[in-house]
């Protein structure tokens, strides 16, 4: 594809990094409702250099990023070596953030952080008891054992990879635990309380186990669907024990409130611990077989893509 295909935008960025996410996988597989043109480069996460701007706030050679919005789905995305975007997508990169660092963290690391945000808001703090996250050794829940384990929180991690125990008591998980033992509650419309808090990056069946075993005023911050997306409920974990389902969404938040995320991101997730995440680098001629693992709950942590590696 030539420049002059790319889509219309202010800033034009030379990608040196992308990763490797589960939407990305989705858009590939036959009638998803996730792509919404055609053809499509996908890629949820660039970081780059500028290679050309509108814009006297992003000058050429500023390193940025862009995740979120139209990208990868309906606006042509990371899995290239150059993409134009709109300004008011773009965050420029903290002051000693490498654009590599920056892949790494991506969707997956933004959609954690405002996750432990979002359980913050709703009073769960550190020493309140247990939280679990769910879909713990995927991009989003290692993420988010990392940071809540960096801000003092008692962290049960929930996998269904026997094989990872390590890996994730090595991002901070004060106890790791079978993901059919999690949150299972046989039926019942309550289950025993056991966690003051929770990320969930799985849905369906696994955060309707979540939320019936929240403690009294817990609250359980959902971001997944890989499990499905019903989510078979009653109100009574609601009005008997007062907890709460807070969405997180990635997506559309405003570009202002994105960046200001971004400015404090290495206080939440220290550098060396996304390091640690990071399972492999590929071009883009390996990333068929990489989509398909994704697809198929086989890959750990995050994988990096270096377009110009191809």
């Amino acid at each position: 594809m030539p420049d002059e295909d790319l889509p219309p935008g202010d800033v034009t960025v030379d990608v040196e990094w992308s990763a490797v996410n589960y939407k990305d996988a989705m858009v590939t597989v036959p009638g998803n409702r996730v792509a919404r043109r055609s053809p499509l480069v996908p890629g949820v996460d660039l970081a780059g250099v500028v290679a050309a701007s509108d814009d006297p706030a992003l000058p050429a050679g500023t390193a940025v990023l862009v995740h979120g919005y139209d990208l990868g789905v309906n606006h042509h995305g990371g899995f290239a070596e150059r993409a134009r975007v709109p300004a008011d997508w773009v965050v420029p990169l903290p002051e000693g953030m490498t654009t590599r660092r920056a892949a790494a963290i991506g969707t997956a690391g933004f959609t954690a952080v405002l996750s432990v945000v979002k359980l913050r808001q709703a009073g769960v703090a550190p020493g309140d008891g247990p939280v679990l996250v769910t879909g713990a050794s995927g991009g989003v829940g290692s993420m988010a054992v990392a940071a809540l384990a960096g801000q003092g929180y008692e962290v049960v991690a929930s996998t269904g990879k026997a094989d990872e125990h390590a890996y994730l008591q090595g991002l901070g998980a004060a106890q790791v635990v079978d993901r059919a033992a999690a949150a299972t509650t046989s039926g019942r419309v309550l289950g025993p309380e056991r966690w003051a808090g929770a990320v969930d990056c799985v849905g369906g069946e696994t955060l309707a186990g979540v939320v019936r075993t929240l403690r009294y005023g817990g609250a359980v911050a959902a971001s997944g669907l890989t499990a499905g997306t019903d989510l078979p409920l009653t109100v009574y974990p609601f009005i008997i024990r007062g907890v709460s389902l807070l969405g997180v969404d990635s997506v559309a938040m405003p570009i202002a409130e994105r960046r200001l995320v971004w400015a404090s991101m290495a206080d939440v997730l220290p550098g060396p611990a996304v390091d640690a995440m990071v399972a492999d680098e590929v071009g883009l001629d390996a990333l068929p077989a990489v989509l398909a693992d994704v697809l198929a709950a086989r890959v750990r942590g995050r994988v990096l893509v270096r377009p110009a590696a191809s």
